[in-house]
């Protein structure tokens, strides 16, 4: 019988799940009121704000950054401040056509290569089988450009008060049916470590 025990976990501490949602739903929320209450540029600048503040609370609750949060950090604080450059709005509406899109060529371009990044873009902590790493990848990589586009045709067809909306509660929501969507994927690529009564 072995008398080893298990390998420990390595990787970053965990964010309570209703803390790490409130972290990325926060800034929006916030984009949202402010939008509501005292129009787009106000609001652009309370989002830049609050992204910079919700990483520094996951840093100093973690010691660790995400890939996603920070990169869309980045690109909101630079598509924030060319809005306020060129006092233009096209600036921060573009801003998830652009990221959405980067994400869906990058996780598509390296599948294509044969290298599934999405545990690091997703920073996740699932165990799955090379096969389905390949779909999940493929398929997050078609929703990220589903995404872009989407957000392509409200900004282009609607005001920027419906943008704002749908940006804060609309997206979420997708996202979180497509991902429940892949649960099934994930069950059955998923690969389990034997229980500690199964040793021998």
């Amino acid at each position: 019988m072995s008398t080893q025990p298990p390998p420990a976990k390595n990787g970053p501490p965990k964010v309570n799940p209703g803390l790490k949602f409130a972290l990325e739903m926060g800034p929006l929320v916030l984009f949202f009121f402010t939008n509501w209450k005292f129009g787009i540029f106000p609001a652009t600048g309370v989002l830049m704000a609050g992204v910079v503040a919700a990483l520094a609370a996951s840093w100093f609750l973690t010691r660790h950054l995400p890939v996603m949060p920070v990169v869309t950090a980045v690109a909101v604080l630079v598509f924030g401040a060319l809005t306020f450059f060129f006092n233009d709005d096209l600036f921060i509406k573009l801003k998830p056509t652009i990221v959405n899109s980067l994400f869906g060529a990058i996780l598509l371009g390296a599948l294509a290569f044969g290298k599934p990044l999405l545990p690091v873009v997703l920073d996740s902590v699932l165990q799955l089988t090379d096969r389905g790493w390949r779909v999940l990848t493929f398929r997050w990589g078609l929703f990220f450009f589903v995404l872009a586009a989407i957000n392509e045709i409200v900004w282009r067809t609607q005001t920027t008060d419906f943008w704002v909306t749908f940006k804060v509660f609309g997206i979420m929501p997708l996202t979180v049916v497509f991902a429940l969507a892949q649960v099934p994927l994930i069950l059955k690529h998923e690969i389990r470590e034997p229980d500690a009564g199964e040793e021998k």
